[in-house]
């Protein structure tokens, strides 16, 4: 059972799990604290996070991710970058 979950920078997870050690002694029994492979809380590690971002296959969904699968009309994966691009060339204009 998991009882406190944060999410940091990269760079900040040892002052994370300093900082949820010390409050371990809070609580009654026997605490672990486990850093996840996973990227933030989503249930992708963090080579596939970044693989299926520059795929565009992810889309942000507040605290987590839409995983957009291969399943489904063909224009939710092809057409998007083109009309991304598209709608930003015109708004150059």
């Amino acid at each position: 059972q998991v009882l406190i979950s944060i999410r940091t920078k990269e760079e900040k997870v040892q002052v994370a799990a300093e900082a949820l050690r010390r409050a371990k002694f809070k609580f009654a029994g026997r605490q672990k604290v486990h850093v996840s492979s996973k990227m933030g809380f989503t249930p992708f590690g963090k080579d596939e996070y970044n693989k299926w971002q520059a795929c565009g296959r992810l889309i942000p969904n507040g605290i987590d991710v839409k995983w957009l699968s291969s399943r489904g009309p063909l224009h939710r994966l092809i057409g998007r970058t083109a009309y991304a691009e598209l709608a930003a060339a015109e708004l150059a204009q």
